[in-house]
C-alpha cells in the first residue's frame, strides 16, 4: 500500500476537518509536541528483504517477489489469493478483506512487497492479511514506527504527521546542564555504554521515531534504552514541577487560622468518647490541628487502613474548626456512608454544641422539600456548625455562612469539579477552606511521591484495640453448599453475615437479577432459624435501584440485629459498621479489584468475635482462572495489611485504582513506571523545587511542553 498520503497542513478555523484530522484532535495529537511525543507501539523491521528459502515459520518478515497468481475464491468464505515468487519459494498471500484497488496493485507480472508472519503447510508458505506495497526505491535505514491509532487514522498518515510534528517541535532543552548531569539513568549510560553526554530530548525522540537496525529490541520494548531514560525523566519532572507548584500556589492563597485551645471542643469531645485514641491516631490530630492554626489553606490526605478510626480524626478537626467560630462540612460519597457518619456525629457532637445553641445538619438529594429547606436555613444562619452528606452538600443553593473546613471521604470518589466546588463557597469572603481528604485506600510510597507531591499526606498505621483478626479463604463456587451450610451455623450463634454480589457493569438488569436469586436461595436455606428478637429470620436485600428510604430501614434492620443476613451489591463497599457481623462471602470474587475487596472485608472483623471473609471464585469455560485474578485472590488469602494490599495492587493494577477521579485533568504517566523508575522519580522530586527557585522561565516551558493546561487540575 503506497504511503503517498501526506502530513496535515495547519487548517484554518472555518475550514472544515478531514476524516483523520478528526481522529488526530480526538487523540489529543493537537500541537506539533503532541505529535512529537505519541511514541510507537512497536515496530517492523522493512530494512532488509529475506529470501522465502532461508525463511522460518513463525517468523515476522518481508518478501519481495512477483506475482505469478491473483484470484478471487467464492468459496464458504470470499477471499482474494495472490501467489508471489521471489526466485526461491513461493507464498500465497491470503485476504479476507480486501477492495478493487488491492487487486489492481497485485495483478499478475508486478513485483511486490510484502511483510506478515510466515506460515508453512502442505501448499507450502502463506502470509495471512500482509502489509504490502509495489517493489521499487531504496530499503529504509531505519526501523518502521507502528503508532497507536483510532478509526479513521491511517498509519500512513499517522506517520507523516508525527514526522512533520518532530520538525516543527521545539525541542530546545528546557532542564538546566547541572540537573541533568545529575540524573541517574542518563548519566550512567550514554548513547554507547561508555562516558559519552547523555542524550538530549531531540536526539532521545528521533531515535525512538525511527530506531536504527541494530537496536536492541528488547530495550526498546522494556524502556530501559537510554533514549527512553531521557524521556521518563522530562515526563516525570514535569509532573513534578506542576505538583509543587500547584502546592506554593495555594500556599500564596489565604484561610481561616483555627487555633486549638487548651480547654476546647476537641479535649470535650476526647474526655467524652467511650474509647481512647491510639498513637497513630493522636499524632495525625496533632498534624491537622497544626494545619488549621496557619492562616493558609491545609490540604491533607488522611489515609488509614479499613476501621483504622478515621472518622473520630475528623471529628476532632471538626471540633477545632467550629470552636474557633467557624462551620465545617463532611461530604461522604453515598448515601449509606453518609448517614453513617452523620449518625456517629450527632452521638459524640449534639451533646457538646447544644450548649452552644449550634448542631449538625443533614443534607441529602433524597430529602423531602420541607425538611431540606430547614437544613439550608439552618446552614445559611450558621446555627448548623457541622453540615454532614453527599454531593448535596455543593449544589448552588446551599449557602454557608463562614465555611472554614471542608472533609471529602473516600476522595477518590469525587471528581476534581466536585472538590473545587466545594472549594469555591467561601471565594466571596476572600477566603479558602481548609481540605481534608481522607481514604480507606492506603496510598503506596511511589503513589505518594508523584501523584500525591503536591498534597500533604498523614497515615494512621494502627489499629484500635479489640479488632479481631479476619481469616480469609479462597474457596470455589462448586462447594457453594457449604458456604450456605457455614452461614446457617453463624447465625445460629447469635451473629450475622454479608453475601455481596459482583456489579456486572454492562448489565445493571443482570446485577439485580444475581442479587435477587441469591437472595431467594439463602432465605429458603434459613428457614426455620430466628433472630435474636425470636422472629423468623430475615434475610435481607440492597441494592443501589432502592428508594433511599427502603435502603435506609433495610441498613436500620441489620445494625439493630434483627436481620441475620444481607445479600447485597457493592453499595456496603465502605462506611457500614455492624459489629456483630463475623462473616461475609464475596461471590464472584475473581470480578472485583483488589482495594474493593479488602474494603469489603473490612465491614467484619468490627467487634470482639472472630471474623471470616469467604472469596467464592468461578472459573471460566475451560476451568481456568486469569493471572491477574488469582494474583488478586492469593494476596487477599496471604495478608490483611491495607498497605501491603496496596504495594500489591499497584504491581497487578498500575496506578488508575488509586487515582480514581483525580486523574481527569491529571494525566497518567505515559512513559515513566513507577515500579522500576523510582531512580527517576527521587531525582525529579530533588530538582524540581530547585528549578522553580532558580530557573522559573525553564520550569514554566517544561510544564508546558509535557502537560499543556492540565496541571490546572492539581489545583484541585
Amino acid at each position: 500500500m503506497s504511503d503517498a498520503l501526506s502530513a496535515p497542513p495547519p487548517v484554518a478555523a472555518s475550514k472544515p476537518l478531514s476524516a483523520p484530522q478528526k481522529a488526530l484532535r480526538k487523540l489529543g495529537l493537537v500541537r506539533a509536541i503532541d505529535l512529537a511525543l505519541h511514541l510507537p507501539l512497536r515496530y517492523e523491521d522493512e530494512t532488509r528483504i529475506v529470501r522465502l528459502r532461508e525463511a522460518r515459520e513463525g517468523e515476522e518478515v518481508q518478501i519481495e517477489g512477483i506475482v505469478t497468481s491473483c484470484e478471487l475464491s467464492l468459496g464458504p468464505r470470499r477471499q482474494l489469493l495472490v501467489v508471489l515468487d521471489d526466485g526461491s519459494e513461493r507464498c500465497t498471500l491470503r485476504f479476507f478483506s480486501f477492495y478493487p484497488s488491492h487487486q489492481k496493485t497485485l495483478a499478475v507480472g508486478e513485483r511486490i512487497r510484502a511483510r506478515g508472519e510466515l506460515r508453512g503447510g502442505f501448499l507450502g508458505w502463506t502470509m495471512m492479511h500482509p502489509t504490502f506495497r509495489v517493489a521499487g526505491g531504496e530499503l529504509p535505514d531505519a526501523l518502521t514506527p507502528v503508532y497507536p491509532t483510532s478509526a479513521g487514522l491511517p498509519q500512513a498518515y499517522l506517520r507523516r504527521a508525527v514526522l512533520s510534528g518532530l520538525e516543527r517541535a521545539d525541542l530546545g532543552d528546557t532542564i538546566p546542564p547541572e540537573a541533568i548531569a545529575d540524573c541517574p539513568g542518563l548519566r550512567l549510560r550514554g548513547r554507547n555504554g561508555s562516558a559519552q553526554p547523555p542524550w538530549t530530548l531531540r536526539e532521545a525522540l528521533h531515535f525512538l521515531h525511527h530506531p536504527r537496525p541494530d537496536t536492541s529490541l528488547a530495550a526498546l520494548e522494556d524502556r530501559s534504552h537510554p533514549a527512553w531514560q531521557r524521556l521518563k525523566a522530562e515526563e516525570l519532572l514535569a509532573q513534578q514541577l506542576s505538583q509543587q507548584r500547584a502546592k506554593q500556589e495555594r500556599d500564596r492563597l489565604r484561610a481561616p487560622a483555627l487555633p486549638r485551645r487548651p480547654d476546647g471542643l476537641d479535649q470535650q469531645l476526647l474526655a467524652v468518647l467511650p474509647f481512647g485514641l491510639t498513637g497513630a491516631q493522636s499524632r495525625v490530630v496533632d498534624e491537622i490541628a497544626a494545619d488549621l492554626a496557619r492562616p493558609v489553606p491545609m490540604h491533607r490526605l488522611l489515609q488509614g487502613d479499613v476501621g483504622s478510626g478515621k472518622t473520630v480524626v475528623a471529628a476532632l478537626a471538626a471540633t477545632v474548626a467550629i470552636d474557633a467560630g467557624w462551620q465545617c462540612a463532611l461530604m461522604a460519597p453515598t448515601e449509606i456512608l453518609a448517614e453513617q457518619h452523620f449518625s456517629k456525629l450527632v452521638g459524640w457532637l449534639e451533646p457538646l454544641l447544644a450548649p452552644l445553641g449550634k448542631g449538625v445538619a443533614w443534607l441529602t438529594g433524597s430529602q423531602k422539600k420541607k425538611e431540606r429547606a430547614a437544613m439550608l436555613a439552618r446552614i445559611a444562619s450558621g446555627e448548623a456548625a457541622l453540615v454532614v452528606g453527599t454531593h448535596a452538600v455543593i449544589q448552588e443553593q446551599v449557602q454557608f455562612q463562614n465555611l472554614a473546613l471542608a472533609v471529602i471521604d473516600e476522595q477518590h470518589r469525587f471528581g476534581v469539579a466536585q472538590r473545587l466546588a466545594l472549594r469555591e463557597k467561601m471565594r466571596d469572603a476572600g477566603l479558602e477552606p481548609h481540605l481534608l481528604m481522607m481514604s480507606a485506600t492506603p496510598i503506596p510510597r511511589t503513589l505518594a511521591m508523584s501523584y500525591y507531591a503536591d498534597l500533604d499526606v498523614s497515615t494512621i498505621d494502627e489499629l484500635p484495640p479489640g479488632r479481631s483478626p479476619i481469616v480469609t479463604k479462597v474457596v470455589s463456587d462448586s462447594r457453594r453448599d457449604e458456604v450456605i451450610g457455614r452461614i446457617r451455623a453463624q447465625v445460629a450463634q447469635g451473629r450475622q453475615v454479608y453475601w455481596v454480589c459482583p456489579l456486572i457493569e454492562e448489565s445493571e438488569a443482570l446485577d439485580l437479577g444475581n442479587a435477587t436469586a441469591t437472595h431467594l436461595e439463602l432465605s429458603a436455606a434459613m428457614e426455620g432459624l430466628c433472630s435474636a428478637d425470636g422472629q423468623p429470620l430475615r434475610v435481607g436485600l440492597l441494592h443501589s435501584r432502592m428508594p433511599p428510604a427502603e435502603k435506609k430501614a433495610v441498613m436500620a434492620l441489620f445494625s439493630a440485629g434483627l436481620m441475620g443476613v444481607l445479600v447485597s451489591t457493592t453499595v456496603i463497599e465502605v462506611g457500614v459498621d455492624v459489629p456483630n457481623a463475623s462473616l461475609m462471602v464475596i461471590e464472584h470474587a475473581e470480578r472485583f479489584g483488589l482495594s474493593q475487596l479488602h474494603q469489603l472485608r473490612g465491614r467484619v472483623g468490627r467487634g470482639a468475635a472472630a471474623s471470616a471473609c469467604l472469596l467464592l471464585y468461578s472459573t471460566n469455560e475451560s476451568g481456568r482462572l486469569s493471572e491477574t485474578a488469582r494474583e488478586r485472590l492469593r494476596a487477599m488469602a496471604e495478608t490483611t495489611d491495607g498497605f501491603e494490599i496496596a504495594r500489591r495492587d499497584l504491581e497487578i493494577r498500575g496506578p488508575g485504582e488509586f487515582l480514581g477521579a483525580r486523574q481527569s485533568g491529571a494525566a497518567m504517566l505515559r512513559f515513566a513506571d513507577l515500579a522500576t523508575d523510582i531512580h527517576l522519580l527521587e531525582w525529579a522530586r530533588a530538582w524540581a523545587p530547585v528549578m522553580l527557585e532558580r530557573w522559573p522561565r525553564l520550569a514554566q516551558q517544561h510544564v508546558d511542553r509535557w502537560l499543556g493546561g492540565k496541571s490546572d487540575y492539581l489545583k484541585a
